[in-house]
């Protein structure tokens, strides 16, 4: 009891010192801060297990942690909606930097042109939709109805990320709905920024498409040049400490960001397709680069969560739950398969495969940060957009995100089954012009039941070490190779490349992998 009325007292006295905007930002009031804020940090980390368990997405329990908190909950009034967009920005920056990090260039490259119309044509279809349903059947004004269907036609790279990596999928849907995820949000900004201009009667629509085009090409440029430089520059230079190189691929993917959108181009695309070059480029340590995005990004949702469910307004979002409904049902069983299909038909996809991606299109923390922007704005009706937004993303995250690996066992979609690539890290042993690579066997990869010797690896390249249920052992050439098992292979520099394509090959392939090409023709 008296934990919880000192905890109550403390978060009674953050609530008067934030209400005092006057104070400066003392060392008491720094302390305050710091207490709930790890307080809730370590609260919404629990909450991932029940998250997970359930099979909600976990931003619906931050966006809980957030309205708890507010002015309906606890009594914390926040009501800053320029500085949440701002905010908003930086994380989904960070969110996009582990999309492209992890996301593999190899399964999602032959997936790219489908994802580009989808995420363009695709998202038009969406907004146009939308955008009427909203018109005719809650009356709200043209420059509103549009502004609903542009800022909940875009897909949440959060919340597809999260819910594709549970989901076993077939690679050529799970490529075409992460790329999605990753290029919808360059152009449904511009579309909302327009939306929201004070001449919005004045757009042309020709120009407003002439505009996107251009922005994303400036985008794409400024992504590939900064992922480039960076795969040539920390690919050459052996930093003195393995905890530089994810700090440096952090920094490369936010300069890529602020110098895209310095030059009036798409910052987001850019700081995408350059997390997406490093993510896939052979740097040293990438686990580890991997692992260090992946704190951050969870870092940055929860931060975003909490903090958007700090700015609503519970008791107001009654009124709207019924429009949110109804825009939501136009949206998800109307709006979105259409576009996939419409977006898709010159690929030729199955309509089991357009059934899944259209039930997959999620919503998450992008729409209800994109819905700040009309508020900062000053549109007129700002505030019920935001609200109809909020609401519809609550409803249609906790009914589509959980039934989606059901649809896909209906479907027969679901891939369980298929060989995971090894997961290798390379630490540059610079004096010693070799490598160490750590090489780790997961579940179902076709390595199992491999002898060492049948590796077949370059010479200059020698497995070391087998770590194994905890013990390690200098393995001979007869040694079998088990799932779980993780190899310590050293290399020479000239063949660390050809080494770790052999040991992908053989992970994907087993012993057998490019024998046959291997064999002189006849």
């Amino acid at each position: 009891m008296l934990a919880t009325r000192t905890n109550w007292r403390t978060c009674k006295g953050l609530h008067r010192s934030i209400e005092r905007e006057d104070l400066p930002l003392s060392v008491d009031r720094l302390n305050q801060l710091l207490l709930l804020s790890t307080l809730v940090l370590l609260f919404a980390v629990a909450a991932v297990r029940l998250s997970s368990r359930s099979g909600l997405p976990s931003l619906l329990v931050y966006l809980g942690i957030g309205i708890a908190l507010g002015q309906d909950g606890l009594g914390v009034q926040f009501d800053n909606a320029e500085l949440t967009r701002t905010l908003g920005y930086a994380a989904l920056v960070v969110i996009l930097t582990e999309g492209g990090l992890s996301t593999k260039w190899r399964e999602i490259r032959p997936c790219v042109p489908s994802a580009a119309v989808l995420s363009t044509v695709g998202v038009a279809v969406s907004v146009m939709v939308t955008a009427c349903a909203a018109h005719y059947l809650i009356g709200l004004s043209w420059q509103t109805a549009l502004l609903v269907g542009a800022v909940v036609s875009s897909t949440d790279a959060a919340a597809v990320f999260s819910v594709l990596r549970k989901v076993p999928l077939p690679k050529r849907l799970a490529g075409v709905l992460e790329a999605e995820s990753g290029f919808n949000d360059a152009p449904v900004v511009i579309l909302v920024v327009s939306f929201s201009a004070a001449d919005f009667s004045s757009v042309v629509w020709y120009v407003l498409i002439g505009e996107i085009l251009l922005e994303l090409a400036i985008g794409l440029i400024v992504g590939l040049a900064v992922g480039k430089l960076g795969e040539q520059s920390l690919g050459r230079v052996a930093l003195p400490s393995s905890g530089l190189y994810p700090i440096a691929v952090m920094a490369l993917c936010v300069l890529s960001y602020a110098s895209g959108a310095m030059l009036h181009g798409s910052g987001f695309l850019a700081v995408y397709v350059t997390a997406l070059i490093l993510g896939n480029a052979k740097l040293p340590h990438r686990p580890a680069v991997r692992g260090f995005a992946d704190g951050l990004a969870w870092i940055a949702q929860i931060g975003l969560f909490v903090l958007l469910g700090l700015l609503v307004t519970p008791h107001d979002l009654v009124d709207d739950f019924w429009p949110a409904i109804g825009v939501g049902l136009v949206l998800t069983v109307v709006a979105r398969p259409l576009s996939v299909v419409i977006s898709l038909l010159p690929f030729g996809l199955r309509w089991p495969d357009q059934a899944l991606m259209s039930w997959a299109g999620l919503r998450g923390a992008v729409p209800i940060v994109l819905a700040t922007i009309p508020r900062v704005a000053e549109v007129e009706g700002s505030e019920r957009i935001f609200n109809i937004v909020f609401m519809l993303v609550i409803i249609f995250t906790a009914v589509q995100g959980p039934t989606l690996p059901w649809l896909a066992r209906k479907l027969n979609l679901s891939d369980s089954e298929e060989p995971l690539d090894l997961d290798i890290e390379s630490a540059p042993l610079e004096r010693l012009r070799g490598h160490l690579l750590s090489v780790a066997i997961p579940e179902h990869s076709k390595m199992h039941g491999v002898e060492i010797t049948e590796l077949r690896l370059p010479p200059g390249a020698a497995v070391t070490l087998v770590v194994r249920d905890g013990s390690s052992f200098v393995p001979l050439p007869t040694t079998m190779l088990r799932h779980g098992d993780e190899l310590l292979v050293v290399a020479t520099d000239p063949v660390r490349d050809s080494t770790e394509n052999r040991l992908l090959e053989v992970g994907r392939g087993g012993k057998l992998a490019g024998w046959l090409r291997e064999k002189p023709q006849r």
